[in-house]
């Protein structure tokens, strides 16, 4: 994730939103050091329904930055001993035909897994059932373990994985292994009360309304399956605050369990960047940032962070693009410009 020009530390933040922030985008970001929070706000004009302005409780669809939660379940049942990252995916599922017999965990985790990329729009009403079937039956696009081919597929295998090792429902066993313990109160699915805070309403890119993430069509404990897992988690740029303090520490994971989780793995060729588990490192050698994205085509963000959780950046636009402007093409800056701002002091 390449900088964007000059820092002039934490007092400069503001001007640089300011200068940075498309007009006519709405969104809200957090950004910190440390265990402090330096900056945490909404922009952009108030949802036209319920006339309330974006904010640091706004509830948001977090797309694929829901991997991240997804991988540090895998790592945090690795930690308990309940699996390994390098068993094969038929240890943990039943059904797995001999084509897939050689696809483990983390080629799962990595990318590297030869499925594709997604069997279907993230609405489709695909039942587990139904999914585990197609997923399973699909033909590889690579041998597993050769070649990096992003599938948002083979997270929603892992998210079965939790489920079998766990015994609970996917959303259950975040909820209590990852989201409690981090002081997570607005994360999830279905489970927290939706009603008691404002969910954002996402726009297209002429600014039409179209709906919150919840007006979309889930099954009643969640998204269907070609989302679950990979993309789809609601939360609030304070809890993912929560989230990036919490892997400061062992509160969620042990140190072992962290370093497993943000080391860098895998060339995302052709790019030059690196697959961790659920994250993306610049480099593989001396990862100055670790970030992520996601995208819906309404909404879009990104999450940042450096390795040892010195400097953290989220943020997320439920207005991502409009008449000359794209965050999803521009968005970088606004990462780097933070983190570079952070990191200056």
């Amino acid at each position: 994730m390449a900088g964007c020009g000059g820092t002039g530390g934490v007092e400069s933040i503001e001007p640089f939103l300011d200068d940075t922030l498309p007009p006519g985008s709405s969104g809200a970001l957090v950004a910190g050091r440390g265990d402090t929070v330096d900056v945490c706000r909404g922009w952009g004009e108030p949802d036209e329904g319920t006339g309330e302005r974006a904010g640091c409780d706004t509830v948001f669809d977090i797309m694929s930055m829901t991997k991240q939660f997804t991988a540090a379940a895998v790592v945090r049942l690795g930690q308990d001993g309940l699996l390994d990252v390098g068993d094969p995916l038929a240890e943990h599922l039943p059904g797995v035909p001999a084509d897939k017999q050689g696809v483990t965990i983390e080629h799962l985790l990595t990318h590297t897994s030869g499925l594709l990329d997604t069997l279907g729009p993230d609405d489709d009403p695909l039942t587990r059932d139904a999914f585990l079937r197609e997923a399973l039956g699909s033909e590889l696009l690579s041998e597993p373990g050769t070649t990096y081919l992003y599938s948002n597929v083979g997270y929603s295998l892992l998210t079965a994985v939790v489920e079998e090792v766990s015994g609970q429902d996917y959303e259950a066993y975040l909820a209590e292994h990852l989201f409690e313990p981090a002081g997570m109160t607005s994360t999830g699915y279905v489970l927290p009360d939706w009603s008691e805070v404002h969910v954002a309403v996402e726009h297209d890119a002429a600014g039409r309304p179209q709906g919150t993430p919840l007006d979309h069509p889930w099954a009643d404990d969640g998204p269907y399956w070609n989302l679950r897992g990979n993309g789809g988690l609601l939360s609030t740029p304070r809890d993912m605050f929560r989230w990036h303090v919490a892997l400061r520490g062992d509160t969620v994971l042990a140190d072992d369990a962290r370093r497993k989780l943000f080391e860098p793995r895998v060339r995302e060729e052709p790019d030059e960047t690196y697959y961790a588990y659920g994250w993306v490192a610049d480099d593989r050698d001396d990862p100055q940032i670790l970030w992520h994205n996601g995208g819906n085509g309404r909404a879009y963000g990104e999450i940042g962070r450096d390795p040892a959780g010195d400097v953290f950046v989220f943020w997320v636009a439920n207005r991502a693009a409009g008449d000359g402007w794209d965050l999803g093409e521009s968005g970088t800056d606004l990462t780097s410009g933070l983190f570079e701002r952070l990191s200056a002091g």
